[in-house]
């Protein structure tokens, strides 16, 4: 059998590497180690390694340098590139920054090409592909202050906070183009047991006065004026907030498998009476799950991008789709509209939860709040619009205000409720729909919301410009579905495509020849060369 064997690298460019590997080592038997808590010992090592591996990444970049090429090279333009120059740039890594000498290859009046550059896919940018890929997932969990912190605390790389919210930005670029491609391959398989499930609401995210839509910018302008009139030190209204909002719209698109359940089941999940009921039954778990949020598209494009996304799940038709909303009438609009552009039957149910949250303000139109008794009466008038019956509880519970002779801003709530249960009666067929194993409660969209938005977009005292917002919702809403990982995968195949291949004539960076083993010349030696 033979094995292959590759030819040992030149001692020079890995010289400070084994200087360094060797020094660690005698230091871990020093007297001072010896003597050392593990935990300092730790941190030592850490720091001490991270050096050693950033000598070892330079010594790997000088082998392959400078990286000539192993033909001509022509440029997108058609001129070939016969003049070369040595060129040197630095690179920060996780490891720290390293120097990177590139054979350039140009012509008088047109730029030059570095096909080493191709073949390690560099960015333009002094910051690594890896850099920006941690800084992208530290920005999206966390503040900018803190995420970087911690990625100075962490890796070898300092990068100032602009700097960083460029990287961002950058990072989220490809975002529309991977879900397209995704699309474009084929979808799942049909299944005729499945249910397809659209939901969507909206979330404010405190933008600069710049980035707000036009006809928020005004109102806002309004309000300030109007508040200045009466006093400068005029408190705001109940429920007016200080800093006006651009509205986020959140979507969520999965498949699950039907929920068959009877009102009694989901009304003991939902509000339970009996403590030692048996535990309600434990539903299906979403499958292909993908939730996102835009602040820069308008929600008919939000709602059109979902319908797109449910298409791959169901390109066939032959599942079950439900859209879940909040009463929203744009929404409702915009889903109709949806559905009958796409010619796809949809089954459009209104959240309990929204109506449960009506029926309780009525409850305590009756009764006192936190009182069994508005307890009860809430639990079974859920119930009865849990069996179909909406229209009867609206009246009812109006019928009732009218007996107990309460006025009219006392019982405000009863009809406030009765309006919205009428309004809505074709939405609340919650009978039908979970003998059809359909959901009716929407939190996977307010986890959604909860997640994408206030988490991160609500910090303290955080206003956002709209291009960095939409970019770290995009890069949360790539880790809350899954698709990090795999996006990143196709972000430096673009990345390369961008900076690289589209220079290039034919769209392909020509290959770099094998480096050589002798020790490349010293950093003090000329790196001007003309060749005739």
């Amino acid at each position: 059998m033979q094995v292959a064997t590759c030819a040992a690298p030149p001692t020079p460019v890995y010289g400070k590497a084994k200087t360094t590997f060797a020094e660690t080592i005698a230091y871990l038997s020093s007297p001072e180690a010896l003597q050392m808590h593990e935990s300092d010992l730790e941190r030592e090592l850490h720091r001490r390694g991270q050096e050693l591996i950033r000598q070892l990444l330079q010594g790997h970049l000088d082998q392959r340098g400078p990286g000539e090429a192993a033909g001509p090279v022509a440029g997108a333009d058609g001129v070939e590139r016969p003049e070369r120059r040595v060129h040197d740039r630095r690179l920060e890594t996780t490891f720290g920054t390293v120097d990177v000498e590139r054979m350039g290859y140009g012509a008088r009046g047109h730029e030059s090409l570095h096909p080493l550059d191709a073949s390690l896919n560099l960015p333009p940018e002094r910051y690594s592909l890896e850099v920006r890929r941690r800084v992208a997932e530290a920005a999206a969990s966390r503040s900018y202050d803190e995420a970087l912190f911690e990625l100075s605390r962490h890796t070898g790389a300092e990068v100032p906070k602009r700097q960083a919210e460029q990287l961002v930005a950058r990072a989220a670029e490809d975002f529309d183009a991977f879900y397209e491609a995704r699309r474009a391959e084929e979808g799942e398989p049909p299944s005729e047991g499945s249910v397809v499930v659209l939901t969507f609401d909206g979330k404010g995210v405190v933008l600069h006065r710049d980035d707000l839509r036009e006809a928020t910018r005004r109102a806002a302008e309004q309000r300030r004026q109007q508040r200045e009139q009466l006093s400068p030190f005029q408190r705001l209204q109940p429920g007016e907030k200080k800093h006006a909002r651009r509205m986020a719209t959140v979507a969520a698109v999965y498949t699950t498998a039907p929920f068959v359940r009877s009102p009694e089941e989901f009304l003991q999940s939902l509000m339970p009476r009996q403590p030692g009921a048996k535990p309600p039954l434990v539903r299906p778990r979403p499958k292909a799950k993908r939730v996102w949020a835009s602040l820069e598209r308008e929600p008919w494009e939000v709602v059109a991008e979902a319908t797109l996304e449910a298409e791959r799940h169901d390109p066939e038709h032959v599942k079950h789709w439900v859209v879940l909303v909040d009463g929203a009438e744009t929404q409702l609009n915009l889903v109709e509209a949806g559905a009958a552009a796409y010619g796809v039957d949809v089954t459009v149910i209104l959240d309990i939860i929204h109506v449960v949250e009506y029926v309780w303000k009525a409850a305590h139109v009756f009764h006192r709040e936190g009182s069994p008794d508005a307890a009860h009466w809430a639990w079974t008038r859920v119930q009865s619009i849990l069996e179909g019956k909406a229209r009867r509880v609206a009246a009812a519970m109006r019928r009732a205000a009218t007996v107990a002779g309460l006025p009219s801003d006392t019982r405000k709530p009863v009809d406030t409720c009765a309006d919205y249960l009428l309004k809505y009666a074709p939405y609340l067929h919650y009978d039908r729909y979970l003998a059809a194993g359909y959901p009716i409660a929407t939190g996977v969209i307010e986890g959604a919301c909860r997640y994408l938005v206030r988490d991160r977009m609500e910090l303290t005292g955080a206003r956002w410009r709209l291009v960095g917002a939409e970019a770290v919702l995009k890069l949360r809403a790539l880790r809350a579905s899954g698709d990090f990982d795999a996006y990143w995968d196709f972000h430096e195949a673009r990345e390369y495509e961008r900076n690289h291949a589209q220079r290039y004539a034919d769209g392909i960076a020509p290959p770099v020849a094998p480096p050589v083993t002798e020790p490349p010349p010293s950093r003090s030696s000329p790196r001007l060369r003309r060749v005739k």
